[in-house]
């Protein structure tokens, strides 16, 4: 597996495998990631955003398995925001996703103080990762937060 930002050319790719997630768990609805504008031109958006990127997973035959980004979060200075982690069905089990959000992490807190997050209850998996990885669960979103079906949030200090 080797991880690397996100160029052009992956941008068809992730944006499927974003979209058949989130399809998976009835999540293709207004007010989620589903429906971001720039979700078929992420390397253009995390490009021009200041200290943002967006890294992608490939397998040994360079076919991407899954993606993350970190992006500033909207006019809360020193926070970021993990955005979009998503893996294909057949590489989830495999730690990839830790992996990603280890990278997007460790470029975050060159960055940021704090790094937020918004997520669903119903995914359970992604929800224990973000606890092992010290992220702590929240009772309302911050303020300025674009995906308003969200209903877990959850901070982390970097």
């Amino acid at each position: 597996m080797n991880i690397r930002e996100i160029e052009e050319i992956d941008n068809p790719v992730i944006e499927q495998i974003i979209k058949r997630s989130l399809e998976t768990f009835g999540l293709d609805i207004p007010g989620t990631a589903y429906f971001d504008p720039q979700l078929g031109s992420l390397s253009d958006y995390y490009r021009e955003l200041p200290n943002s990127k967006y890294w992608i997973v490939t397998d040994e035959l360079g076919d991407v398995m899954g993606g993350v980004g970190i992006a500033p979060f909207g006019e809360h200075e020193g926070v970021c925001e993990l955005q979009k982690l998503y893996i294909k069905p057949e590489a989830q089990g495999q730690g990839l996703s830790k992996q990603l959000m280890e990278t997007a992490l460790g470029f975050a807190k060159e960055h940021y103080a704090y790094c937020y997050l918004e997520t669903m209850e119903k995914l359970r998996v992604a929800n224990r990762l973000y606890e092992r990885l010290g992220f702590r669960k929240l009772d309302k979103p911050l303020n300025g937060s674009e995906h308003g079906t969200m209903d877990t949030w959850y901070i982390k200090e970097l």
